[in-house]
């Protein structure tokens, strides 16, 4: 337990998720980093940097799309061929044998793509044929996203197929569990969110109908992993990728509430809005209504991550940026040591220049 008090976890205080034995909360954030190799394949590149970064208590992947149609982004790794499986399991074998725990990110981008990622072309999917804002990053550089093609009712069913397949394929690859991407703009976030879904059937209008799709995802997943080796990630008030809500404490007290159900390993929350900087909701209330494990993420330093601890507004916090310029985050905050600084610059695509060369104690 922590030193500090027989009761009040810190971050150095153990903890159980599942079957697993955390030896402490401190999370590796799920990050695109762009540098995948061919095929979308994990690398030996990859290898090292999520071996630098194995004594987190988690850690969890970076977005790996469930299907050549939720592919959104350049040198993104996929976990839907064999070549992908592959390299995950090359890159567990290399990550247990360091001590580490990792659980992969399922993501389909929705309409957050273009066309030229796309197999045949095609237009992106979303719930609705509403345009985001801003451009897509495409191997020939930024261009404008372009209109969404809505998804038909009777494709859903092979939207949840194709989660459940990825999620089988991430156990085929050696990972602890698995975490659904529902946030930040992607798919299942334009699903949950008045703003992007203006559906008449039975996945659009009330909020009940508006998570089904997740819902059903959920559930799907959980039959593959077990509920207590599956989480959940949101982001309630992030505007990212021009989406929004018109009531989001409503909208996402419903999906905590949905959630508590499936007794699942934790649910991770992006708090507050990354592009704004707002805060507004009553983020107590989500984990109250979620009723089981917490895990925080939006600029936590040391400070604030442990004052989340010790008031009980978080069980687990999870470090993006630090995280990925200090790949030893754990032992440098225990002796109270100065951190690297992130490079932006090196952030998405490029070699082993600000993604394996940063420096450990």
């Amino acid at each position: 337990m922590s030193a500090m008090s027989g009761d009040t976890p810190d971050l150095f205080t153990p903890l159980r998720l599942g079957e697993l034995e955390l030896p402490n909360r401190i999370v590796l954030a799920p990050l695109t980093r762009n540098r995948a190799g061919p095929g979308n394949v994990p690398q030996p590149l990859n290898i090292t940097y999520y071996v630098q970064r194995a004594s987190a208590g988690l850690m969890i992947s970076e977005a790996s799309q469930i299907s050549p149609q939720g592919v959104g982004y350049p040198a993104t790794p996929g976990i839907h061929s064999e070549a992908q499986v592959a390299g995950w399991k090359s890159l567990n074998r290399a990550v247990h044998a360091a001590g580490g725990r990792m659980f992969l990110q399922l993501w389909h981008v929705g309409r957050i793509s273009h066309p030229s990622l796309q197999p045949d072309n095609a237009l992106p999917v979303a719930p609705s044929a509403i345009r985001p804002q801003g451009d897509a990053m495409t191997y020939q550089g930024l261009r404008p996203f372009q209109t969404p093609r809505a998804l038909e009712h009777d494709e859903l069913a092979n939207i949840v197929a194709d989660y459940a397949r990825a999620a089988r394929h991430a156990r085929d690859a050696g990972f602890d569990g698995v975490e659904i991407h529902a946030a930040n703009g992607y798919l299942l976030d334009q699903f949950l969110r008045d703003g992007t879904n203006e559906r008449r059937d039975g996945y659009g209008g009330s909020i009940d109908n508006r998570m089904r799709l997740l819902d059903e995802v959920v559930s799907a997943v959980s039959a593959v992993w077990g509920s207590p080796r599956v989480g959940v990630r949101l982001s309630p008030e992030n505007s990212f990728n021009d989406i929004r809500d018109s009531q989001p404490q409503q909208t996402f007290n419903a999906v905590a509430d949905m959630l508590r159900g499936y007794q699942l390993g934790y649910l991770h929350v992006v708090e507050g809005d990354l592009m704004s900087g707002a805060r507004e909701l009553d983020y107590r209330e989500l984990k109250r209504r979620f009723g089981g494990l917490y895990m925080a993420n939006a600029g936590y330093d040391l400070q604030r991550a442990s004052e989340a601890l010790r008031t009980g507004s978080a069980d687990l916090i999870a470090f993006g940026r630090l995280f990925l310029a200090n790949p030893d985050l754990p032992a440098r905050f225990a002796q109270g040591a100065p951190l690297n600084e992130p490079d932006p610059a090196t952030f998405y695509g490029g070699d082993e220049r600000g993604y394996t060369d940063y420096p450990s104690l």
